[in-house]
């Protein structure tokens, strides 16, 4: 009798870890059907899907293929550049020099890097580390990122030195405005203070301790030996165009990282577990994990995020943070040409995914996500894979459909030569426009993916045509003419709703050398 009941017993212990199992396995069946689905729907190379619940991997898999050249499939230790990932990586390093007590949060940044500036002195002397990780100094949207984006030749401190050059948008505090530049200049701080290179920090104080063997800050880090690496595409006119690119090593410790499913399983159940390891080794104490996720500069919720109930929404120290369909979420994306990235971890219930993608259709990613946390939270079924493909669908469709309105009375412009010359703007340096026997030719001296060929639109204004028509970033350069005929000075503006905010051409101020 008493065997009999203790049999019962352990049973019955052992029906709650059986409902999990069974529960986290279905989970993982619908993540996994999602993603096997989005690759059609949003037309998608390969995806890796990474999920965590309750100190386990649920799913860490690879779907469809790495490279459209050569059809081989994505798996779980497929590298993807995950780009703006990387700024939680850099909160993180620095939040390990505030636990070691080497700095604070509210240091000026002066104090590690005399030399920087921004346009205003009196600001320069009050930004803070808190202030550079939050993107509040008052820099504008994207403002400096032709500095490294697309990749140019520019230094650390070539960068350092032109940033006193960038446009105030706002002042210090004042307003949000996401901007990678000053998490180049955090990358800096923590060389500076620590005395170890932004990336080997990184990779001593968190990726070896999480057993993150495979991941690498930097394209030139990725061993010779590793080919297992996806390859970006952009979809245009409804075809797929490779584009492949060395994952914006400039981006430093604002977005330069290459990670996998499988190694990012370790920083997702790290983020899940208080800022411990599996196997119990901390790597940051959880009040460090708090002060990452603590709302620093209120944003607003938009009217999407509204109708399931958010009501805040803001940015941390290298992460997003918003309560949505009643539980806190933590979220960041990534994104480069040809390729994106999303994390979401939803700290009460110990869950956590990212989804990787070599494609720029980001509401894959939204459905895949959104999906699994329908299953966790067991909300009203939707199906987030039709919402999401039709947007997107409609989005392509609009790229499609997006023409220049050509004015009703064009003027003449000046003879072609006298628009030839080199200008030069103070943070960005030279821009060279030529002329040839087929016209205008427009080339930025330290990006080379930034070479083009002006037209004519409208009196002293050309529309600028990249060689490479998958940037989608053609512009407006205006010239400024004297009464004289004699050519001062250009301003550049993208043309397109859908540029990148990365292209910043409206920040430039060329002047005619």
């Amino acid at each position: 009798m008493l065997h009999y009941v203790r049999t019962v017993l352990i049973i019955a212990s052992l029906i709650p870890a059986l409902h999990a199992t069974t529960v986290q396995a279905q989970s993982a069946d619908d993540i996994r059907q999602t993603a096997q689905n989005a690759l059609s729907a949003f037309n998608i190379p390969g995806l890796a899907v990474v999920a965590v619940k309750d100190g386990d991997v649920i799913l860490a898999e690879g779907f469809g293929v790495r490279d459209i050249q050569t059809n081989e499939p994505v798996t779980a230790d497929t590298l993807f550049g995950v780009a703006s990932h990387t700024k939680a990586f850099t909160a993180t390093a620095m939040a390990l020099l505030v636990e070691q007590g080497t700095l604070d949060w509210d240091d000026k940044v002066i104090q590690y890097i005399p030399e920087f500036r921004l346009a205003d002195p009196a600001v320069s002397a009050d930004v803070t580390i808190r202030d550079l990780l939050s993107h509040r100094t008052g820099l504008g949207l994207g403002a400096g990122d032709l500095m490294i984006w697309p990749n140019t030749d520019k230094t650390i401190s070539d960068i350092l030195a032109s940033i006193p050059h960038l446009p105030l948008a706002s002042g210090l505090r004042e307003r949000y405005a996401y901007n990678n530049i000053m998490y180049v200049v955090a990358g800096e701080v923590i060389a500076r203070a620590s005395g170890l290179p932004y990336a080997d920090f990184v990779q001593q104080h968190l990726l070896q301790p999480m057993g993150m063997d495979n991941t690498v800050i930097g394209y030139s880090q990725v061993p010779a030996a590793v080919t297992n690496l996806a390859t970006g595409t952009i979809e245009k006119d409804g075809t797929l165009h490779r584009f492949p690119l060395d994952y914006l090593e400039d981006f430093a410790a604002a977005g330069a990282m290459l990670s996998s499913a499988n190694d990012f399983a370790q920083w997702l159940l790290v983020q899940t577990n208080q800022g411990k390891t599996a196997e119990g080794t901390t790597i940051f104490s959880e009040r460090t994990q708090q002060h990452l996720w603590h709302t620093v500069m209120p944003l607003t919720v938009p009217a999407s995020a509204a109708a399931n109930g958010s009501q805040f929404r803001a940015y941390g120290l290298g992460w997003f943070v918003k309560n949505e369909f009643g539980v806190k979420q933590i979220y960041h994306s990534g994104g480069i040409l040809g390729m994106l990235s999303l994390t979401t971890i939803i700290p009460e219930h110990r869950f956590a995914i990212t989804v990787m993608s070599n494609q720029q259709a980001f509401g894959a990613l939204t459905a895949i996500t959104q999906e699994a946390i329908e299953d966790l939270l067991a909300l009203p079924d939707r199906d987030w894979l039709a919402e999401e493909q039709e947007k997107y669908q409609q989005s392509m469709q609009e790229k499609a459909e997006f023409t220049v309105t050509t004015p009703a009375d064009i003027r003449a412009p000046l003879s072609l030569e006298c628009y030839a010359g080199t200008y030069h703007d103070d943070w960005y340096g030279d821009v060279v426009i030529t002329h040839q026997t087929d016209g205008l030719r427009i080339a930025f001296a330290h990006t080379p993916l930034l070479t083009g060929s002006l037209h004519h639109y409208n009196g002293d204004t050309f529309i600028v045509y990249w060689d490479e028509p998958l940037l989608e970033a053609d512009a407006f350069i205006d010239f400024t003419v004297t009464r004289d005929n004699r050519v001062t000075d250009a301003r550049l503006e993208a043309i397109a709703p859908f540029t990148d905010f990365s292209f910043d051409f409206h920040h430039l101020r060329l002047k005619r050398q």
